[in-house]
Order: structure tokens, then C-alpha cells, then sequence
């Protein structure tokens, strides 16, 4: 499994997307080389709430597959936020920074910090993530008042997201 993993650790830095540039505000730090990039499909689940006397969409979870370039599913992306992949290992994140790129119309680019991980699988490397490419995922503009309150709406999204590890480096 190591094996397997130290060629992915080399060949994967170089895929990104080519026609894609993480702002600078959405840069990992140095250091950090990308490991997997995958295409997310699936929903923002927001809940109409009632905060201050003021009736809003609030999110919930994301609730998403993640595909590879040939269009497999290889994972999960659910409350948490979790990103789990195919062979169990998982990772919970938490937002550094985002950047609102077409906000009448997608949901922001992410820099996400990994707080959690679990199980020994690609993921366990994982420190940071990127949510760029982003189509859809807003919340909804109407329907939130007292005759529905507790109700729950999906948004359709789609995103890219960029998992990363931390090389170390061996001093002889």
C-alpha cells in the first residue's frame, strides 16, 4: 500500500486543472503539493431557520459524490464537512478562506483546513483541501417565513476539490 501511495504521491502533483488558477487568497501554504483532484456532484442542503426574528437559509451539509477524471465515483462528501474516500480513509475540515468568484451565481472557493482524519488510506495525508469550479450550491431566495420553518431545500452544485499533503523533507 505504501508503494502504491509514494507513486501517486509523484505522479498526481501534476494534475491540477490546467485551465484553473487558485487565487492567491485560496493558496495552501507552502509546502503543500496536490495528491488527487476530484469532481463533486450533488446538493447543499440548507434549513429555513429563524435567528433575531429573522427568517433565513442556513446550510446544513453538503451531500455529494466525487468522481475521477474517467467518471468513477471514488467518495463521499456529507455532513462534517467529511470527504471520505473510496477505500474509508476520511478527513473533516474546517474553512480558512474563501472567495466569492461568480457569488449571483455559485457558492464560494475554498481553502479548508484538514482537523480530522481517519483511517490509513490516501486521505491520511491529506492537511488541506480546495473547493474551486464551483456551479450552483446558493441558497434559496424565497420560501423561508413561519409557514416554513424547519423545512429543508437541495441545491444542485457541482465543484472541483483539490486534496493536498505537506511534503516532509529527509535531512540526511
Amino acid at each position: 500500500m505504501f508503494k502504491k501511495l509514494l507513486h501517486l504521491w509523484i505522479l498526481l502533483p501534476a494534475i491540477v486543472f490546467a485551465d484553473t488558477s487558485i487565487p492567491v487568497q485560496i493558496n495552501p501554504p507552502v509546502g503543500s503539493s496536490p495528491i488527487l483532484t476530484v469532481h463533486a456532484k450533488g446538493d447543499q442542503i440548507y434549513q429555513c431557520t429563524l435567528n433575531n426574528s429573522v427568517y433565513s437559509w442556513q446550510l446544513q451539509a453538503p451531500d455529494a459524490k466525487l468522481f475521477d477524471t474517467q467518471g468513477h465515483i471514488v467518495g463521499n462528501h456529507y455532513v462534517g464537512p467529511v470527504w471520505e474516500y473510496k477505500e474509508g480513509s476520511r478527513v473533516v475540515g474546517r474553512v480558512l478562506n474563501k472567495i466569492d468568484v461568480a457569488p449571483d451565481s455559485s457558492i464560494s472557493w475554498l481553502l479548508v483546513e484538514v482537523i480530522a482524519h481517519k483511517g490509513d488510506g490516501l486521505f491520511s495525508e491529506v492537511r488541506f483541501i480546495n473547493r474551486i469550479n464551483t456551479h450552483g450550491g446558493l441558497s434559496p431566495v424565497s420560501g423561508c417565513d413561519s409557514n416554513h420553518l424547519g423545512t429543508e431545500k437541495r441545491v444542485a452544485y457541482t465543484a472541483d476539490y483539490i486534496f493536498y499533503a505537506t511534503r516532509k523533507v529527509l535531512i540526511p
